[in-house]
């Protein structure tokens, strides 16, 4: 029943774009229609849509199923043969007729087709004896009239109000431009962009919504930094940061790795109560409803304080200085509250892959964990190949107890063929055995499975040869612990004497072997003693790692984090986007209309340079598709979302192209300029070109759109 209701509802809201499109496309074809008769052009067609004729009016002839050509040509025709050029006085030349096919429209004059330049008339009141200025107001109706619709509807919509992201940090995704940035005349402040921070503006534009700055990274020229001022909480003055956007991995798109802030409210169950329930319990949020509230926050024995958005939970849990933290939910007749430990946070580096590209390295002082398998999909191609989630990679390949980033870098190198693989694998008893397996890597350098680390045992893999510090920005070099640790798989036993259990233990201990160290600003040399893993007790033997006192700053720096998976139960904050009253309303819309028109002519020049790509486009399909995910956001976001696609269609419709607006346009100003039209050769080999040139690109853009439907991007 839930399954039947969400199809209505799609194909309602499909509906309704169709509709809305169509308007559009009216709108535009009325602009050329009205500015035809001022002209006193002589208007045959009036349609919406292409192809054969549903349904079609001719005043005097009436409403008809089909065309009233035929009959029309009847009165004007005889055995074939023209008979009068004009109809009788009673019925319209014009006529108005709806197509089969819904997307498109046009208006048809006497002596004008696009597709044919040898269309011609000599009446009076055809399209080649109007004067070439009225002809551009003509063919420049259309697109003003788009125009002008965007801006009536961007008016409409902030008199109203828009529900939309704030412009403010949500989660930083480490490793991502975001995480790596340091605030501008700050060079020795910790590098990135916060959770909660406000952004005021970007590049010199007043930020109103997060929308703001995912375009204004999409859009920027490669190589180019984008601007973002911020508000920071207990900052007093705003911060600026200078972020170099980067390709995203999924979508090709340049970005900034941050996502939008988020509320206190937790996401509903989506009809499958049982799995939020499970996906609670995994958390640690045991009890928690969907559409609770987190409503107070308190860190060990302090007092209790409010919550007003997931922001000020993340501050809770890095201010916490490892203490619990309570958190407490209530829904309309429930009260619960949740303890969380705080998660220790280890040092995130960059370290280059063999080959190319670059990964996230955790670490703490270049001690750096094994890689796992995090997730494989049952049934999926490594589940089929004998790998499960949780094994520990002994052997992968050349690579023995690889970190993430030499694992990753093994795989890539045999991509197309077999690699040998030896994992651990922890049953339910306990007891662990070695597991060797034979897997095939695709051509893509995947085995099918994501990668994870071995944090909950200090299992040494080799320190990364050089990695680069996100929090202050460095450049590439080595980690303290490449002179002390020679040979992966390496058990920490312990540390000054502290024995450790873990990553969260190493740093614990390190932390405080080094805890004179920092007070005086002075380098550290600690004495680790390390053990054979997996199999017997081995060797023990000592090492020491040699810290600088910047080492020590840098490990004293690390702190706590929310555990994984909190903040993401909650929904993503919202609030009004709204014009202050009717005047602004003009103002705001007028910009907006400025702003996506400016926006769209910026995605044709970052298609030539390579930072948009076609498949980023979108034709009908994409449109629709697009558009169904709109209108489920309610009646305002789909006249928002018109509004765009009436801009966007007024600019591609005033492209350059001969078979649009934009080519007739130049045709006119060239016959203007020479006292006649341009030569028909000329005319119809531009149009041949123009024809295929925006075919090709239909076809390619519904390609992508089909694509891209079913892949859920």
């Amino acid at each position: 029943m839930g399954a039947l209701s969400s199809l209505f509802g799609t194909f309602g809201d499909l509906l309704l774009v169709i509709l809305g499109f169509g308007f559009i496309v009216f709108i535009h074809e009325a602009g050329h229609f009205v500015a035809a008769r001022w002209a006193g052009i002589r208007v045959l067609a009036f349609a919406i849509g292409f192809g054969p004729a549903m349904l079609s009016y001719r005043r005097g002839m009436g409403l008809r199923r089909g065309s009233t050509e035929p009959a029309y040509r009847q009165l004007l025709e005889r055995d074939g043969v023209a008979v009068h050029d004009e109809p009788p006085a009673d019925i319209s030349p014009t006529e108005y007729r709806l197509n089969w096919l819904p997307f498109g429209g046009y208006v048809k004059m006497l002596g004008q087709e696009d597709l044919n330049p040898r269309a011609t008339s000599a009446a009076v009141d055809s399209y080649q004896r109007c004067h070439p200025a009225k002809r551009l107001v003509v063919i420049s109706a259309g697109v003003v009239a788009n125009v002008v619709l965007a801006a009536l509807v961007f008016m409409l919509v902030f008199m109203v109000g828009l529900r939309t992201e704030p412009p403010r940090v949500g989660d930083v995704i480490p490793g991502s431009a975001a995480s790596q940035a340091t605030p501008v005349g700050m060079p020795d402040a910790v590098p990135g962009l916060r959770t909660g921070d406000e952004v005021l503006r970007v590049n010199d534009r007043t930020a109103r919504t997060f929308n703001d700055l995912m375009l204004a990274a999409a859009m920027a020229s490669p190589g180019d930094t984008v601007d973002v001022l911020v508000e920071r909480r207990g900052q007093v003055e705003p911060l600026l940061f200078q972020i170099l956007p980067e390709k995203s991995p999924r979508t090709g798109l340049l970005e900034l790795g941050i996502l939008p802030a988020q509320s206190t409210t937790v996401f509903g169950d989506g009809g499958d109560y049982a799995g939020f329930r499970e996906s609670m319990d995994d958390r640690g949020l045991t009890g928690v409803e969907p559409e609770m509230r987190a409503g107070w926050i308190r860190v060990g024995d302090g007092p209790q304080r409010s919550a007003e958005d997931a922001a000020d939970i993340a501050d809770a849990f890095r201010d916490s200085e490892g203490r619990p933290v309570a958190i407490g939910f209530a829904s309309e007749d429930t009260e619960v509250v949740v303890d969380l430990e705080p998660r220790v946070v280890l040092d995130e580096s960059i370290v280059r892959l063999g080959g190319e590209g670059e990964q996230v390295q955790t670490h703490v002082l270049g001690l750096a964990p094994v890689m796992t398998v995090g997730f494989a999909e049952e049934n999926g191609a490594a589940w089929n190949q004998g790998l499960r989630p949780g094994d520990v990679f002994v052997r992968l390949g050349s690579a023995e107890y690889p970190s993430i980033a030499e694992g990753i870098t093994e795989i890539r190198a045999h991509a197309g063929r077999e690699i040998q693989i030896t994992v651990v694998r922890t049953g339910e008893g306990g007891q662990s055995e070695e597991i060797a397996l034979v897997a095939r890597v695709n051509r893509k350098g995947l085995i099918g499975f994501a990668p994870n680390e071995l944090l909950g045992e200090p299992l040494l893999a080799l320190p990364p040869a050089a990695i680069r510090e996100q929090r202050t920005g460095s450049e590439y070099g080595a980690p303290p612990a490449a002179a002390a640790i020679d040979r992966p798989g390496l058990r920490v036993r312990s540390i000054a004497g502290v024995p450790v259990d873990d990553f969260a233990g190493i740093r614990a201990a390190l932390r405080t072997a080094t805890r004179d160290a920092l007070a005086a600003g002075e380098g550290a040399a600690v004495e680790l003693e390390v053990g054979v893993p997996i199999v017997g007790q081995g060797i023990q033997d000592t090492r020491t790692l040699r810290l600088s006192a910047g080492d020590v700053r840098r490990l004293h720096e690390l702190g706590w984090s929310a555990p994984p998976g909190v903040l993401s139960i909650f929904q993503p904050a919202e609030f009004t986007l709204k014009a202050d009253g009717p005047v602004d309303a003009v103002v705001v819309g007028l910009a907006e209309t400025k702003r996506v028109m400016l926006m769209t002519y910026v995605t044709f020049a970052r298609l030539f340079q390579g930072s948009v790509r076609v498949e980023h486009l979108k034709g009908p399909v994409g449109i629709a598709h697009l558009g169904t995910r709109v209108a489920d956001r309610g009646l305002i976001w789909l006249l928002f979302f018109m509004a765009l696609i009436s801009v966007n269609l007024a600019v591609v419709n005033f492209l350059p192209l001969p078979i649009v607006d934009g080519g007739q346009f130049l045709f006119i100003v060239a016959e203007w300029i020479r006292g006649r039209p341009v030569p028909e050769a000329i005319q119809s080999a531009a149009t041949l070109a123009g024809l295929v040139l925006i075919g090709m690109g239909f076809l390619v853009v519904t390609f992508n759109d089909i694509r891209n439907v079913f892949t859920g991007l």
